[in-house]
């Protein structure tokens, strides 16, 4: 039998759609060119009979061109074709040639009014209509919209379907009918909620002195020949001429990043640089409009080592500019100081930039240090004032002859960017049952001094209003819905040591909010670390705690919702990871000034002996308890940045609020992101 022979058809009419080969036929037998038996391992072809019989209809056409073309997965029953096969085919098909000939025939005057009257025919029309509005296609066209790379289906076969969100106001799509907690706080528990206020009184009184001091910037000195001989604005009048209210312009929450130039001339050092990755870190995660308002005077030299060379030092701060950019994240910038070395990058990398008349100047190297080069005498404005800038190098996209009208032309920016403030609600949300104020009383002085959670619960959700998950299970640790000015949140919030049963009803509530898209407010208040196991018995409920454990850590990591992080005691060991802590990386950790962080409980330290002889060891002992205490309040963490910033407890509402404001205004930004940032040269 002679080897069987393709006909090539330019239209394909009698064979597979769009290939343009048709079965050939020889002594009435129809034989397949794609079946890979046709191919003997010597490369030539034998034929291979096909009966003409229904049950042999599913063999006529192999399933490799499926594979071939992408409909259907390569598998057992679906062996692929030889690669000179596959490469040769669509040689053929894509040749100019072919390609011309196919676009003829398409646009033939006989095949336009045809194609043109069958898709106009009622029937198409209402047949169009119909598959457009199935549920299949409606989530396949939500599907490909997703901005992935890649084309087609193949790129999100492999995502979850996505839910559908509505913009509706939170008042109206929650009804406020979940059952209210009890707030009063019982007569036996009424001498611990006075000394945790006691507590609270001092430890807020000595936030207040702390908070002064900064606000004072470098000091008195400083601020009057800032303000009186440079011809300058205080930062934080700045930032008042700039805002219209708490971290918004034009009703948009915004990121800003200020020099303080009274404060070493506003140069970086290694903490200053932890602060700016930080909040960049927060625009990031929220789509947030970055402004930075430039008066720096770059790096601070002696400090090189611990600010530059590594991955997470100053370099990362303009990187993170370029991503941000690419990301669709406006950034604005301000020079309203000396620009100086690195700090000239941050106004030239954003995406608009304002330069003040007079104050404001971009070089790399200041005048004393072209002196030094060269031995020529140039003042700050010839080198790299506003005009040259604005008029010359084009560093600067806006000249402004004073301050007020910087922060003015900023407003006018942002109000250009086509992002649009979060809706206001319907309505106002309930307040609580019970006085904030009040929570001065329910902030631990110690783990000794907690009292139940459910007091501090409801004195921050919408009308005192909770519904508890698994109410009688796993009693240490309280999990449950609730809304915070108008906000639908999932809470968990330690109530004692996080036992075995506790953490498997975390972790599976946790989940919950996971697959619901709803945000989840950690309240952390650890117990000291239990002792190690004594007994088999109790060696096996540790494992077990363990475990469990691990699960609700597994669930807090992986969940893909916006958290936020309040600590209201104590943060110490394993548990503050379960419950989200800075190493879970929630969008937003805030402490409490009663607040405890580290790695054990100083309070729970072994006891040292009373007064008397001392031994080395037991003096070593007594100095670390020292050491532990000291790094283990509110104050030293916040100020290594270990949180994002210690809040008063009757404010902690508010600042949820806010939080979730922040975290939901993204969805209604109509910028669209780009692969490329935008490059101003």
């Amino acid at each position: 039998m002679s080897p069987a022979r393709t006909r090539v058809s330019p239209h394909g009419p009698r064979g597979r759609p769009g290939t343009g080969v048709v079965p050939s036929r020889q002594n009435g037998v129809r034989v397949s060119p794609y079946d890979p038996r046709c191919h003997s391992a010597e490369g030539t072809r034998s034929v291979i009979p096909v009966a003409r019989c229904p049950s042999a209809l599913g063999a006529m056409w192999s399933p490799a061109p499926l594979c071939a073309l992408g409909r259907r997965r390569p598998g057992p029953s679906a062996p692929l074709q030889p690669l000179t096969r596959l490469l040769q085919r669509e040689y053929r098909q894509k040749t100019p040639t072919r390609l011309l000939q196919r676009e003829y025939e398409a646009k033939t005057p006989f095949c336009l009014p045809q194609r043109e009257y069958r898709e106009k025919t009622p029937f198409c029309l209402l047949q169009k209509e119909y598959e457009a509005k199935t549920a299949f296609c409606l989530l396949q066209r939500e599907y490909r919209e997703l901005p992935l790379p890649g084309q087609g289906w193949g790129r999100t076969q492999h995502l979850p379907p996505r839910r559908f969100l509505s913009k509706k106001p939170k008042s109206k799509r929650h009804p406020k009918t979940f059952p209210v907690l009890d707030g009063h706080v019982p007569a036996v528990y009424q001498h611990v909620f006075e000394e945790n206020l006691r507590n609270s009184e001092a430890v807020i009184k000595r936030y207040s002195e702390l908070l002064e001091r900064v606000k004072k910037g470098g000091g008195e000195h400083a601020i009057l020949r800032h303000t009186q001989r440079n011809k300058k604005v205080f930062v934080r009048e700045r930032l008042r001429l700039l805002l219209d209210g708490i971290g918004r312009i034009c009703g948009v929450w915004c990121v800003f990043i200020a020099s303080d130039a009274t404060v070493k001339g506003g140069t970086i050092y290694p903490i200053g640089v932890k602060k700016q990755l930080r909040a960049q870190e927060i625009a990031m995660e929220n789509r947030l409009l970055s402004v930075h308002l430039v008066d720096s005077g770059g790096a601070f030299l002696p400090l090189q080592s611990e600010l530059f060379p590594d991955k997470l030092h100053g370099g990362r701060i303009f990187y993170n500019e370029a991503i941000m950019s690419a990301m669709g994240i406006p950034q604005v910038a301000v020079v309203c100081g000396s620009c100086v070395a690195g700090g000239a990058y941050v106004p030239t990398m954003a995406e608009e930039s304002v330069i003040i008349d007079k104050i404001g100047t971009l070089f790399l190297a200041g005048p004393p240090l072209v002196k030094a080069a060269t031995g020529e005498d140039v003042s700050p404005e010839d080198l790299g004032g506003a005009r040259l800038h604005s008029q010359v190098s084009g560093c600067s996209d806006h000249f402004a002859p004073s301050e007020e009208e910087a922060y003015e032309c900023i407003r006018n920016v942002v109000s250009t960017l086509n992002c649009e403030p979060v809706p206001e609600q319907d309505r106002e949300p309930d307040s609580p049952l019970y006085s904030p104020e009040e929570l001065l009383g329910l902030a631990p002085l110690g783990y000794s001094c907690t009292l139940p959670v459910k007091l501090v619960l409801s004195r921050l959700v919408d009308g005192s209003r909770f519904q508890e998950f698994k109410a009688t299970y796993g009693t240490t640790l309280v999990t449950g819905f609730g809304h915070v000015e108008g906000h639908l949140v999932g809470i968990v919030a330690n109530n004692g040591e996080l036992a075995h049963d506790a953490a498997l009803k975390g972790s599976h509530f946790v989940q919950l909010c996971g697959q619901r898209g709803i945000p989840i407010l950690f309240l952390q208040n650890t117990a000291p670390q239990p002792a190690g196991p004594a007994s088999i018995s109790q060696a096996e409920a540790h494992s077990n705690r363990l475990k469990a454990q691990a699960s609700m850590m597994a669930a807090v990591a992986c969940a893909a919702v916006p958290k936020i992080t309040i600590v209201i005691g104590g943060c110490f060991g394993s548990d503050s990871y379960i419950m989200c802590g800075r190493s879970f990386s929630p969008n937003f950790l805030f402490l409490w000034p009663n607040a405890r962080v580290g790695l054990v409980d100083s309070q729970h330290f072994p006891t040292v002996p009373p007064a008397g002889d001392w031994t080395g060891e037991e003096l070593e002992l007594k100095q670390l308890k020292a050491k532990l205490e000291e790094e283990s309040s509110a104050f030293y963490s916040s100020a290594r940045l270990w949180d994002d910033g210690i809040i008063l407890p009757q404010d902690t509402r508010k600042v949820i609020a806010q939080c979730l404001e922040i975290m939901e205004q993204k969805k209604y930004q109509a910028v669209s992101p780009r692969p490329q940032p935008i490059i101003r040269m």
